[in-house]
């Protein structure tokens, strides 16, 4: 069992879930979103889940629209729902009934901005997802910021996370800290190279 909790995003085929699974990943995520390059159709997350136990099922979307959203998860038996406008937070909780997952980009904030957003909508999910789309560094701005902050909050960093000697000290200085890896397609079906992402997590195992 790892140590930590752990989510996998962008999940896309059924080895990286059964390993991560096997692992004891807390969270594996699936785009519903048709226009996203990691999308999986209703099927093949059907074909995906069949095989899983244990695990819990995340919808990822960028989709603002809260119908457009409610429709899609029709096709979708999730167990948790992660968005990226917090504006749709109190109306999917009220119509879904579901834990909420807020994806936050820290490529929006400086370090010391973020606790504005944990403190807002802190009490509306079930955990924060901070994330980059450019590869931004864990500066060390970021870290204090985020010692502050990880005792009061549910946060899963999933920036700055190079290897597992990266994860492994930020973990012994941040206890309270989640952790988010992204999942990666298969070389063929069938076979696939776990590289860092296999690394990390058995460095988080006890």
């Amino acid at each position: 069992m790892l140590t930590k909790t752990v989510k996998i995003s962008h999940v896309t085929n059924l080895s990286d879930a059964r390993y991560c699974a096997g692992m004891g990943v807390e969270m594996l995520g699936f785009s519903i979103d048709e226009s996203s390059p990691n999308y999986i159709s209703p099927k093949k997350f059907e074909d995906i889940c069949s095989w899983l136990a244990g695990v819990t099922l995340v919808a990822e979307t960028s989709e603002t629209d809260p119908q457009r959203i409610l429709a899609t998860l029709g096709d979708y038996p999730v167990h948790a729902v992660q968005v990226q406008e917090p504006g749709l937070l109190n109306y999917l909780q009220s119509e879904l009934g579901l834990p909420l997952i807020l994806r936050v980009s820290v490529d929006l904030y400086e370090a010391d901005e973020i606790e504005y957003i944990l403190s807002r909508y802190g009490a509306d999910i079930s955990h924060f997802l901070l994330e980059s789309d450019n590869n931004a560094e864990l500066s060390d701005a970021w870290v204090k910021a985020l010692d502050r902050l990880a005792g009061e909050y549910p946060i899963l960093i999933g920036f700055g996370l190079d290897n597992e000697f990266t994860v492994t000290a930020l973990t012994e200085l941040l206890p309270n800290i989640g952790i988010a890896l992204r999942g990666s397609d298969e070389i063929r079906p069938g076979y696939k190279d776990f590289g860092s992402m296999m690394d990390i997590l058995e460095a988080l195992e006890e």
